[in-house]
């Protein structure tokens, strides 16, 4: 408890960081390292210098990676942010960026391939001691998307609820267990009789009332809400949101909240991180972003927000994010604050025109109606682009057939010819495993083929000796 305070009173001494201060040097000067081989976890965060709130979750450079050699695919690339203890911190982006994954490692699900993850300035990426893990999964827990498949069929819902209870022994007796299970299931909602129930009994909003139980009667610090609400149908998603803010007020939890609805973002969170294809390429205050949408892909996002209104939905003029408008062949891009507490990704040219923009206070307008009465202007012919050969994220993201299948490579080593055909093809439909197979493949057998022949040809020439 001391080395905290004495880390605290040197957050609270550090003198304020300039407006333009990248992220990575701002972590560098935070990083906790006297806490970092802790076995167990303090009772407070480390103090950010710049506002005064203590720091629950800190992601620092961190890349995650499915996969080895040919097949690795890096899902997410240099993630930072911090989390704040009591706010809810949404991560929004589309499908397959990555948000679901960061969770997954926040819960120590996905391993990390470099970077690090702090709980209250103590890293819990990686091996850490068993004792510290027992207390991260007591602080930390979460609600999946799938209310369907994250709930085990052969239990009653009073064991599902009761599981966490008997792994940390928070019970005093079967009373006492049995009285903190009905009162978190009239809490979400449910009644006492539903807890003979199996989970096949219920509704998808009924079994999403559920895993939050089961997730909230731990009573944890931080949850990750994985989506929770994208599987609801519209008039329950309301309820569940209630349910969550209910219990935030109540217990001072902290939300991870992530979602692709940035409808429902706004209004529930207090800062919002954009990812894109893996990496962060914006973080502000709610209200901040959506007045002053900095990032290209941001704007594209909040242009995609449907109106109640058909008539002007029909009108409305979508905002299409082209990543090909960056250039980062010279000047590399990072993470950088412009002010505001809104950090923005780009390099030093982008962040310039994003600093003059936002300096001018005037909130960006990310949709646009199209007057249904004006004249309909002359389409342009778009210039033909040349063609761009295989690029790295054409090779990490294969087609479907693409598997590379050792039988390729099997094949090829007796029938070395047709194989490297059949690999010229597959090069040709940016087939790269199978290519790849298929040479292996066909460099095997002829070389297996040359070693015969020499050696036969060597043995015919001893002989004749």
């Amino acid at each position: 408890m001391e080395e905290n305070k004495q880390l605290q009173e040197q957050n609270n001494d550090a003198p304020l960081n300039e407006a333009a201060e990248p992220v990575a040097k701002k972590a560098v000067e935070q990083k906790p390292k006297e806490t970092e081989t802790e076995a167990h976890l303090p009772e407070h965060g480390p103090i950010d210098p710049e506002n005064g709130k203590e720091i629950l979750l800190s992601l620092r450079n961190i890349d995650i990676t499915f996969g080895k050699g040919d097949r690795a695919v890096k899902a997410v690339r240099n993630a930072s942010f911090d989390i704040y203890k009591g706010e809810t911190f949404s991560l929004v982006g589309e499908s397959g960026s990555g948000k679901t994954t960061i969770g997954r490692a926040v819960i120590r699900v996905n391993p990390c391939s470099a970077g690090e993850i702090l709980y209250k300035g103590v890293r819990i990426s990686g091996k850490i001691p068993k004792t510290l893990d027992r207390e991260v999964i007591r602080n930390i827990q979460m609600v999946f998307q799938d209310p369907a498949a994250s709930l085990n069929e052969r239990a009653t819902v009073d064991y599902i609820v009761s599981e966490g209870l008997y792994n940390f022994h928070l019970f005093e007796n079967e009373a006492d267990r049995v009285r903190k299970v009905e009162n978190m299931i009239n809490e979400v909602g449910l009644l006492p009789e539903h807890l003979t129930r199996y989970p096949h009994e219920f509704s998808g909003g009924q079994r999403q009332r559920i895993g939050l139980a089961r997730a909230m009667v731990m009573e944890p610090e931080l949850v990750v809400a994985d989506e929770p609400i994208s599987a609801l149908d519209v008039s329950i998603r309301a309820q569940v949101l209630n349910l969550l803010k209910k219990f935030q007020k109540e217990r001072d939890i902290t939300y991870l909240f992530i979602a692709h609805d940035l409808s429902i973002v706004r209004f529930i969170s207090d800062r919002i991180g954009v990812i894109y294809k893996g990496n962060i390429v914006e973080v502000a205050d709610a209200e901040e972003l959506f007045d002053y949408p900095l990032h290209p892909y941001t704007r594209s996002l909040i242009s995609a927000i449907p109106i109640p209104d058909p008539q002007l939905e029909k009108n409305k003029v979508l905002f299409t994010y082209d990543p090909s408008v960056h250039d980062y062949s010279e000047d590399q891009p990072e993470m950088v604050c412009i002010g505001h507490n809104h950090y923005v990704w780009g390099n030093k040219k982008e962040i310039e025109e994003y600093q003059a923009v936002r300096e001018k206070g005037v909130p960006l307008k990310s949709i646009t109606i199209r007057d249904p009465n004006a004249p309909a202007a002359a389409e342009e012919v778009p210039a033909e682009k040349p063609v761009k050969s295989a690029s790295e994220d054409e090779i990490s993201a294969p087609p479907l057939h693409d598997t590379g299948s050792k039988w390729y490579s099997f094949g090829s080593f007796f029938l070395p010819i047709i194989g490297l055909i059949g690999g010229a093809i597959f090069k040709k439909f940016r087939h790269i495993r199978n290519y790849k197979a298929c040479k292996k493949g066909a460099i095997a057998g002829l070389i297996t083929r040359g070693a015969i022949v020499a050696l036969f040809l060597a043995a015919l020439g001893i002989s004749l000796l």
